[in-house]
């Protein structure tokens, strides 16, 4: 399976670049927000972009590598962290279990913070990935700093994806192509909740009907089948560039 392949530094670096590049060309993240992911064998330092660089040009080399007090370490010293790297630092501290972090802003998504009583709701199958919950951090501040890294991470709690309140989405997964496969998702089913609602009362998935869904997905093939899908067309038609480490 792909996603579970064993990793390297350079693979690593080469997977943030094709996701960012992927999902600026999906309209998701423009020119700003970010994908990092634990440097491989170290679980104390990870990579994000540099401040520095726009979202469609990333490349492997613009990465760089951070502790987990979002301290650039990287060789390169005009590469700088950018502002919110302590949201990506303070969900790696308290939560071992994630491997990569995605942070944009889609403001469709974004709506459901913004009116009363209308939360997202859960109305596509593959969005039984957030049946434990999809937590609004009130906030809508950039988390710049470590008080406000660590009181994001305290909103998402064990969840895998939570809203920032007028500002946008946090995604967390196991690694680079699984944060994107539930990326993918999460748009999908918040631009359905939006869709419904415009027609009439939303009927949300039932507890039986995640049951069902969580039973028959297969998550690593279908993160691997999506991955594949997206990198394919990609490459056809131009987004991503040649030499990328897939």
């Amino acid at each position: 399976m792909l996603h579970l392949a064993p990793r390297s530094e350079g693979r690593t670096r080469s997977e943030i670049a094709a996701a960012t590049l992927m999902l600026c060309d999906a309209g998701i993240m423009s020119y700003s927000g970010h994908v990092s992911a634990r440097l491989p064998g170290a679980d104390a330092s990870f990579l994000i972009q540099s401040i520095d660089q726009p979202r469609n040009g990333l490349r492997p080399e613009h990465m760089i590598v951070c502790d987990l007090d979002g301290r650039s370490i990287a060789a390169d010293p005009k590469l700088r962290a950018p502002i919110e790297v302590a949201l990506h630092a303070e969900i790696y501290r308290a939560r071992p279990d994630v491997k990569s972090v995605a942070h944009f802003h889609y403001d469709l998504a974004t709506s459901f913070t913004l009116v009363e009583d209308v939360p997202l709701r859960l109305v596509k199958n593959h969005a039984v990935r957030w049946r434990s919950g999809i937590p609004v951090h009130d906030d809508p501040g950039h988390v710049a700093g470590a008080e406000r890294g660590k009181a994001l991470t305290r909103t998402l709690g064990p969840h895998h994806a939570c809203q920032i309140r007028a500002h946008g989405q946090v995604i967390v997964a196991e690694s680079v192509p699984a944060v994107f496969h539930d990326t993918i998702h999460f748009i999908e089913n918040a631009d359905a909740h939006h869709a419904a609602a415009s027609i009439g009362k939303v009927r949300p998935l039932s507890a039986a009907d995640l049951d069902l869904f969580e039973a028959e997905l297969k998550r690593d093939r279908l993160v691997d089948k999506l991955w594949a899908y997206y990198l394919d067309g990609s490459r056809r038609s131009g987004v991503l560039p040649e030499g990328l480490e897939l």
